[in-house]
């Protein structure tokens, strides 16, 4: 992992008393400051040259070699495990409508839906509620912190970062074994998102780093206030 188990202990005790406490707090927005650029950059070129030398070839062949549908039942059944994070941030954060969506979601698609791989959920109206902890801990008032780039992680806030760790618990994924079937399973979701990305790219102008790191703020500052920035960084 790439937070230490100490900060992590101190972090959960923390979020614990907060939830415990049933303090009403405000939720908290985005920090845009990037205290540590010269550092963040550093990482973002050890990112972006695995990603081009390693990942995005693998992520091109997969998606060159693999048929449309078939990718979209490897997205259906990786979505479907995330509802388990949604179901536990959304009912962290008091969202009952959300928490039952996502449990109905879940329900669903894991029955009907053959263990997730059709998305049978949506078109009957229950549509996707994402949440993670890193927008729990927003919600119960935890400061953003500065932004981060984690290497392989990429864009981060240290809150969202925090969250990493939680997140992962959540992920039935993190408890499959054997090991080889775990580390396939979590290749396979690393491939196919990344090949869903590779449109995207053609998105980017301008500095790469400033653009993903304020397309990213953006996209957090969002998902916590429901209010696009003002500003377009």
């Amino acid at each position: 992992m790439l937070l230490s188990s100490i900060n992590l202990a101190r972090s959960l005790a923390a979020t614990s008393l907060i939830l415990l406490s049933g303090a009403a707090f405000a939720a908290q927005p985005v920090s845009y400051d990037d205290p540590f650029e010269g550092w963040n950059r550093k990482v973002f070129k050890f990112n972006d040259t695995l990603d081009t030398y390693a990942l995005k070839p693998v992520a091109k062949t997969y998606d060159y070699i693999a048929p449309q549908p078939v990718q979209t039942v490897v997205t259906n059944f990786f979505s479907n495990l995330g509802e388990i994070r949604n179901i536990a941030s959304n009912g962290l954060q008091l969202k009952g409508g959300d928490t039952l969506a996502s449990t109905g979601r879940l329900i669903i698609n894991s029955t009907i839906g053959i263990f997730g791989l059709l998305d049978v959920a949506t078109p009957m109206g229950i549509d996707k509620r994402y949440s993670d902890f890193g927008l729990t801990f927003a919600h119960w008032g935890v400061p953003s912190g500065p932004y981060l780039m984690l290497p392989l992680f990429g864009p981060k806030t240290t809150r969202s970062g925090f969250g990493l760790v939680p997140d992962s618990l959540s992920n039935p994924v993190t408890y499959h074994h054997p090991d080889s079937e775990r580390y396939a399973l979590s290749a396979t979701d690393l491939i196919n998102t990344r090949a869903k990305l590779l449109d995207a790219e053609d998105l980017i102008v301008g500095d790469r780093y400033t653009f993903i790191r304020d397309t990213y703020l953006q996209r957090r500052e969002f998902m916590i206030t429901g209010e696009q920035p003002e500003d377009d960084f």
